[in-house]
């Protein structure tokens, strides 16, 4: 038994309602962003205010409180019973500090907006979404106060989505990145190794096609149907309802395939994490990823580590050459070079494997002024724009390839996007490892046999679910906490030996 501590148990029965109400909500978010009809956004946002509002009082309960602080200082439990008792004591910790009105006015207002935010990309106007962006930088603030911190403001809402980090070390982090990234960048580009644009960008698709690609792809790469759907969104996400229950959604656009496909692949990387966590952790507050840093690895790790390695491109060259009747004027080395092009660009989720962190480095500015007080929305759209001309030498044209792209802070995840550059480095340290500690990772990707890789992660990050923190996850499975070095020697291995 995993659960032995009978004190465990009774708390575990005390908050099995919370589990029950979390997927009742990630129903209704899996809903509001694929079939919900448009004006369902007024119901919807009340109703998630009020199950935001119930949730928080039901973890709450003196009951639920007393024993948890009863069980911090319990000596005598295993690894995943101390797991249990540190997250819910984390999200009391929280919920505490927030005063339920708050609590509610967030879960409204994000529901709210969404809709409103595709609205302005999708017509590219920013003062549709402004009032809300606004309104969620307020909140955000308060939140923050109400939380509380050590050191600066930003790290509450750091810590909300990344247990631990701060922003001192997401500086740190940048500093080391931002010098190595940008002479590799120059070298790409002055060398021309890897083209900075291809002609399939250009090229059209029909929808039907790239669905049946999807599919087999996900088929091979070991998501069962059975446990999951593929969807399409606005904005391609994951989300876990339960532990035999993971959807992802992909987004069609018409051209230039790769998108999808490698949307598809990072969505499935997530939802392998979520379905291969220990079963005899269902229903319990560890059931779900360690952090989203974390949960982030897995995703880019499919997505670039496997999807853009040679090998993998060599043995998918079939099944495109099978359903894309445009593929066979191409040959493999076509196909890698267009599944790796290296270019500024001005778009986050269709950025290369070398400048992406640059535009995480953006919005991490940005949101540290907007926690500060700083910045308002207004500021953010022409602020937005100038930091990505120093980045990256190029300036939006549009609201919808500047500030708008990002659904992110439309639902309130400010101090979500670092978790995106902690994915990157985590899934090159797993790289550094699994190829150490396999005998034959890339033969396994070009004979398109993924098992030993899936168990590999399943055993090393998995399983796990929330058990340990992340810092602790890393050093107990690879005997050191996140190392971006490795992330560097990857791109410097690839993109310039």
């Amino acid at each position: 038994m995993v659960f032995e501590n009978p004190k465990i148990k009774e708390l575990l029965g005390k908050t099995r309602v919370l589990w029950a109400l979390g997927h009742a909500q990630s129903v209704l978010a899996w809903d509001s962003e694929t079939y919900m009809p448009r004006q369902g956004v007024v119901d919807r946002s009340m109703a998630l205010a009020e199950l935001a509002a119930l949730q928080q009082r039901l973890l709450l309960r003196e009951e639920v409180v007393k024993l948890v602080e009863e069980l911090v200082d319990e000596e005598d439990l295993n690894d995943y019973e101390k797991g249990v008792v540190r997250v819910l004591n984390r999200r009391i910790r929280i919920m505490k500090a927030l005063p339920p009105k708050l609590v509610m006015e967030m879960a409204k207002t994000t529901e709210e907006a969404r809709p409103y935010w595709k609205e302005a990309r999708d017509k590219n106007k920013f003062e549709l979404f402004q009032p809300y962006l606004d309104k969620i930088i307020d909140l955000s603030r308060q939140a923050a106060e109400y939380i509380g911190y050590e050191e600066h403001p930003y790290d509450a809402a750091l810590d909300y989505y990344e247990e631990g980090l701060r922003k001192r070390r997401v500086e740190e982090m940048f500093k080391y990145l931002e010098p190595r990234i940008r002479r590799i960048l120059e070298k790409v580009l002055s060398e021309g190794r890897y083209p900075q644009t291809h002609e399939l960008e250009t090229v059209e698709y029909r929808k039907t096609d790239m669905e049946r690609v999807n599919i087999t792809i996900l088929q091979n790469l070991g998501y069962p149907f059975d446990r999951g759907r593929l969807d399409v969104s606005a904005h391609p996400f994951t989300i876990g309802i339960g532990l035999d229950d993971v959807r992802i959604t992909t987004r069609y656009e018409g051209k230039d395939f790769k998108r999808t496909l490698y949307s598809t692949i990072h969505e499935f990387g997530h939802a392998l994490y979520d379905l291969q966590i220990d079963k005899a952790l269902r229903a319990t507050p560890i059931a779900n990823g360690a952090s989203l840093g974390i949960h982030e690895s897995q995703s880019r790790f499919w997505e670039n580590i496997v999807g853009r390695s040679r090998a993998f491109v060599e043995a998918l060259y079939p099944i495109l050459k099978d359903n894309l009747d445009f593929i066979s004027g191409y040959s493999v080395e076509d196909l890698y070079y267009y599944f790796n092009t290296v270019k500024p660009s001005l778009i986050r989720v269709e950025a290369d494997e070398v400048t992406y962190n640059l535009h995480i480095l953006l919005r991490f500015k940005l949101e540290v002024k907007m926690i500060e007080g700083e910045y308002k929305a207004t500021d953010v759209a022409e602020i937005w724009n100038e930091e990505m001309e120093r980045l990256l030498g190029i300036r939006p044209k549009t609201y919808s390839e500047g500030v708008l792209q990002d659904i992110h802070w439309s639902m309130g995840s400010i101090g979500y996007f670092p978790t995106y550059t902690i994915g990157n480095l985590v899934s090159a340290q797993i790289y550094h490892y699994i190829t150490k500690e396999l005998e034959d990772f890339h033969g396994s990707i070009s004979s398109m046999n993924f098992d030993v890789i899936r168990e590999y992660l399943r055993e090393k990050i998995h399983k796990w679910g929330a058990t340990y923190p992340p810092a602790e996850l890393l050093r107990r499975s690879f005997g050191e906490p996140m190392n971006p070095k490795y992330f560097i020697e990857y791109l410097e291995a690839k993109y310039l030996a």
